[in-house]
């Protein structure tokens, strides 16, 4: 396939076949892969011979890493916010696009899926978690926060796992995946040519998954449920510390290792995160993505963001210096500014 191309849209027999096509970049989402997914799902969804979308990734490695975040933040250093808006503009729509698609959406997860990658999949019908299948939201590693639909999914997994991906930003694989809902389906990776021929042959999409879904086994997280939900179900992240710090001093190791990473993530972020699944359980899909358009056109003015990704992305020396550099330091005011309404600039719902 022409890596020229970042995304192909392509109807194959009986399907709109998706295929994210920017392999070295671990498919990350530029807007011109934004618009042309839109145009493809718009035009798609008037089509009578088009039954279902299938989305994949081009190569092993990864569905999709998430947004350009360097080119967006390179953007918003030379003031260039309009343009940075745009793409997370367009691509929230997009998402809220995938959210009401009318026809089955089928995303083929096989590895990496995380930020915008977990926008254009988490979202639709069907998520089909392979064997190299790796979520996470880790945004608030790099001075960002759970976006392209994390304030309303993120608060419906089960007890407080949603939380607790939301401010630990740790890894997922397939089988605590499907535990916690995040994909429908477990197929073997070696599976996925198979399942996607079925989809464009038009066999039922249920009964395609099903007649190809294995067991996934035992999910690891499932033996942390209680201390999760325990810990996670507090009332502000210092609290939340503070309960971790509890557990672990009770022979926790999880406890200990999950405060411990917490710690290294930006204060203003896991802040910021906290109160979007506080809120989110109470919002619809486009409310949500309003809160969230919200945040964005205000992260730029910040820090973090920027020191964030110098010290994952560009510098890679992993230390971050936050400001401020602790939780307890953090402006509760400061953090509400964020969720505050846009005025004539608010994401518009197209």
């Amino acid at each position: 396939m022409d890596e020229s191309v970042e995304v192909v849209c392509e109807k194959q027999g009986k399907a709109g076949l998706i295929t994210l096509n920017r392999p070295k970049a671990l498919n990350a989402l530029t807007l011109t892969m934004v618009r042309e997914m839109r145009r493809a799902l718009d035009a798609w969804a008037q089509d009578p011979s088009v039954t279902r979308v299938v989305v994949q990734g081009a190569g092993e490695k990864a569905f999709c890493a998430g947004g350009d975040i360097r080119r967006l933040t390179d953007l918003l250093k030379a003031g260039e916010k309009d343009e940075a808006l745009a793409f997370w503009r367009e691509e929230y729509q997009l998402n809220i696009r995938i959210k009401r698609y009318p026809k089955p959406y089928v995303s083929l997860i096989d590895g990496i899926v995380m930020g915008g990658g977990v926008g254009v999949s988490l979202h639709g019908s069907h998520r089909v978690a392979g064997g190299r299948y790796l979520f996470a939201m880790p945004e608030v590693g790099i001075g960002f926060f759970p976006d392209v639909g994390a304030t309303y999914a993120l608060p419906r997994l089960p007890g407080r796992m949603g939380m607790y991906l939301a401010l630990t930003g740790e890894r997922v694989k397939q089988a605590d995946a499907v535990m916690l809902g995040l994909a429908t389906h477990a197929v073997a990776s070696e599976s996925f040519p198979a399942l996607r021929e079925t989809l464009v042959e038009g066999e039922p999409v249920d009964r395609a998954l099903a007649r190809l879904a294995a067991d996934p086994g035992p999910a690891p997280l499932e033996a942390e449920r209680a201390t999760i939900d325990a810990c996670f179900s507090c009332e502000s992240v210092a609290a939340i510390l503070k309960r971790l710090d509890e557990a672990a001093a009770g022979g926790s190791a999880f406890a200990a290792a999950t405060a411990a990473g917490m710690r290294a993530k930006s204060p203003t972020s896991m802040s910021i995160a906290f109160e979007q699944v506080r809120r989110g359980g109470s919002l619809d899909f486009e409310e949500a993505m309003k809160t969230e358009f919200r945040i964005v056109s205000r992260i730029g003015d910040g820090k973090d963001f920027y020191e964030g990704v110098r010290a994952v992305l560009i510098d890679k020396d992993n230390r971050p210096l936050w400001r401020p550099d602790s939780i307890e330091a953090v402006d509760r005011k400061a953090i509400e500014q964020y969720f505050a309404g846009l005025g004539p600039h608010e994401l518009e719902i197209a």
